[in-house]
């Protein structure tokens, strides 16, 4: 039986393919009022903007590439039972070639209805305008959580942590919750890194590597390829 590896990814590896974040220097809440375009509060005042930022961020995902990070997740599938947690809303990780992808804050290339959140359609154009509208006649909504929603699948990500015996958080500043809690579930005998090009203090049973995604995550994935400890 193959060993459990769990990818847990943030923002940080699809910067690394030219997609812009969200909070850090020059990110996208530096332009825009979070309330304003990723609540429900700013999609009922302002749909028209609402669809607007987002078909941008869209159009910005459908044009970026894999990195080598995301390539590196997808090759230990050869070697190991893989599951990738991610907390962005692109399709990189599946681009690269990642089977199982969780996503906790939702997919950007899907839609769904405003009214019923389990009527959710893959999008065929880079764009969802006011109009567009599911089989029931509701305005469609980008698919993606917003401030003041729910994050999806915590319990099923809960189950993967507890259960992976090596175990890469990279790209994330472990500062959005409740998502950065998923760390304390992972088991204490497991294997656990941190890479990030920020320096941070790990948590507890974590080793921090500083570094880029596309050069560290790669060098681990070798490592434990190979058999030895990075």
């Amino acid at each position: 039986m193959k060993e459990k590896v769990l990818i847990f990814s943030g923002s940080g590896v699809s910067a690394e393919s030219g997609l812009r974040t969200f909070r850090d220097m020059g990110g996208l809440w530096n332009e825009y009022a979070v309330e304003e375009v990723a609540s429900p509060e700013g999609w009922t005042k302002n749909p028209e903007l609402v669809l607007s930022f987002y078909n941008e961020r869209r159009r910005a995902v459908l044009s970026a590439k894999p990195n080598e990070a995301h390539s590196a997740i997808a090759r230990l599938e050869d070697f190991f039972d893989v599951v990738v947690v991610t907390q962005n809303i692109d399709d990189l990780h599946e681009r690269a070639g990642s089977s199982i992808v969780i996503h906790l804050h939702g997919e950007i290339l899907r839609a769904r209805s405003s009214l019923d959140p389990n009527l959710t359609y893959q999008l065929d154009a880079p764009t969802l305008e006011i109009g567009d509208i599911c089989e029931k006649g509701s305005q469609l909504r980008p698919d993606v959580v917003w401030f003041g929603e729910e994050v999806r699948f915590m319990r099923e990500a809960e189950k993967h942590f507890a259960n992976a015996e090596k175990i890469i958080t990279v790209g994330t500043s472990l500062t959005v919750h409740p998502a950065a809690g998923l760390l304390k579930k992972a088991k204490f005998s497991s294997e656990k890194y941190i890479v990030s090009v920020d320096a941070m203090h790990p948590p507890y049973g974590h080793r921090f590597l500083r570094g880029s995604a596309t050069t560290v995550v790669p060098h681990i994935v070798n490592c434990w390829i190979e058999g030895r400890k990075p």
